[in-house]
């Protein structure tokens, strides 16, 4: 499903969180990136979406290599990767329901296929009764969960998340990690860069570490 291989990423400047890397994450497996802070997680995250590129070495999704992926068929790979980030990225001046539905806005999909989804994916992180309030009247691990409806609200394959309980307390990440499951359970092939040991570890899923830019 997400192949990486001999993947390296230098930056400007000469950091190089990335070297030689080589994995293998099957399709429908929930998969956990740990490692220290700059060790490479959010890095090797962006290059699934093709929102950076490697300096060396191949990524594949479903077998296509997307070092020869045409600019024209980005947004398409794009569209079977829902992301989620630490810092939510959400628009303050929007409802819930127009932050969720913005990934089916720029699809062009029809205003009733737009609303069935919007809100099927608030109910399921369930926040369907606030779907008119907006981002500022939530809490944090509310937020998460409105980033997380926006990332599954065009039904991907493929499920990212960057620290996505960095800034909560115990009890909520338990929460927002129950969710990435109940996702997974469905068939989503799901990828969480996290810090929190003690939490991915009573959840027992793989995790890949990284440690100076390699699997460790």
């Amino acid at each position: 499903m997400i192949r990486f291989e001999g993947v390296g990423k230098r930056y400007p400047g000469g950091n190089e969180p990335l070297r030689g890397l080589n994995i293998h994450i099957e399709r429908g497996e929930l998969v956990f990136i740990t490692g220290a802070s700059g060790a490479g997680k959010s890095t090797l995250l962006r290059l699934i979406p093709r929102l950076e590129r490697p300096s060396r070495g191949r990524v594949i999704i479903d077998d296509v290599d997307l070092s020869g992926l045409p600019k024209r068929r980005i947004p398409y790979l794009r569209r079977r990767v829902g992301m989620t980030f630490q810092d939510h990225r959400l628009l303050y001046d929007r409802t819930l329901f127009d932050n969720v539905a913005l990934p089916l806005v720029i699809e062009g999909r029809p205003h009733a296929d737009i609303r069935r989804r919007v809100h099927a994916a608030l109910d399921k992180v369930g926040l369907l009764d606030r779907h008119q309030a907006y981002p500022v009247t939530l809490s944090g691990g509310e937020q998460q969960r409105i980033g997380i409806a926006r990332a599954i609200v065009s039904r991907p394959p493929i499920l990212l998340a960057d620290e996505p309980t960095g800034n909560l307390d115990p009890a909520l990440s338990r929460e927002i990690m129950h969710l990435f499951e109940q996702f997974n359970h469905v068939g989503v092939t799901t990828v969480i860069a996290s810090h929190d040991l003690p939490l991915i570890n009573a959840l027992g899923h793989r995790r890949i570490h990284l440690s100076e830019g390699r699997t460790a």
